[in-house]
């Protein structure tokens, strides 16, 4: 991401987010988060070539969505309720803006200089993300899980991403449609959770067909 002396750094802001939400005493609390985030997207270990971004993946899970059983809210909205009572109004903006993150799948919809447009796939809904790197190997037509942060006037890529191969571009689309239809119930974060453990099984057992392993079909292993 762009350097701390960067307008467009929210990270001095997540460093203390970070801080509140493992001091000692939710150190209980964060691991049962870690447990229930395992779970859901299947576990990693050190040797994972998956590892750094899916712990990446949990630490935005457990500061932007996981509501606490001991609090009621999200460590993010507990910090922001915290700050806007002790900070200056421009400190307050920015850790507001973290209980306001966009997560989900994504379809690359446009590549251009200094954005990315990527389009929601169960809302359709499309967001420019500024961006001023190039991202090695995303092109258009692509789908990612992402998490994208309002701050200071853009949207921002948090550093958690998970990538899905190109032959799941239609599976992931055609199970999308699927759960629309006849599954309307279901939150979102379901099938992404689920895409999560898919990516997590083309990396552990490469014998499988990538095809077999996004057969919606067939239960996640």
């Amino acid at each position: 991401m762009d350097s701390p002396l960067s307008p467009l750094s929210y990270q001095p802001y997540l460093d203390q987010l970070i801080a509140f939400g493992s001091v000692e005493s939710r150190k209980a609390d964060l691991l049962d988060a870690k447990a229930e985030y395992f779970r859901l997207t299947g576990e990693v270990f050190e040797d994972d070539k998956l590892f750094e971004l899916r712990m990446a993946s949990f630490l935005d899970f457990y500061l932007y969505d996981r509501v606490s059983p001991l609090t009621g809210k999200t460590p993010a909205a507990e910090f922001y309720e915290h700050r806007l009572a002790n900070a200056p109004p421009e400190e307050s903006n920015a850790f507001r803006s973290f209980t306001e993150t966009v997560h989900g799948l994504f379809e690359v919809r446009k590549l251009g200089k200094g954005l990315v447009r990527l389009r929601e796939l169960y809302s359709g809904k499309d967001f420019d993300v500024t961006e001023r790197r190039h991202i090695a190997g995303l092109e258009t037509g692509d789908i990612l899980e992402a998490r994208l942060i309002p701050f200071g006037g853009h949207l921002l890529f948090s550093s958690a991403f998970c990538y899905h191969p190109k032959v799941a571009v239609k599976p992931i689309k055609a199970e999308v449609k699927r759960r629309k239809k006849k599954e309307p119930q279901r939150a979102p974060n379901e099938l992404v959770w689920e895409c999560a453990r898919r990516a997590l099984n083309m990396d552990r057992y490469r014998q499988l067909a990538v095809e077999k392993i996004y057969d919606f079909e067939q239960k996640v292993l």
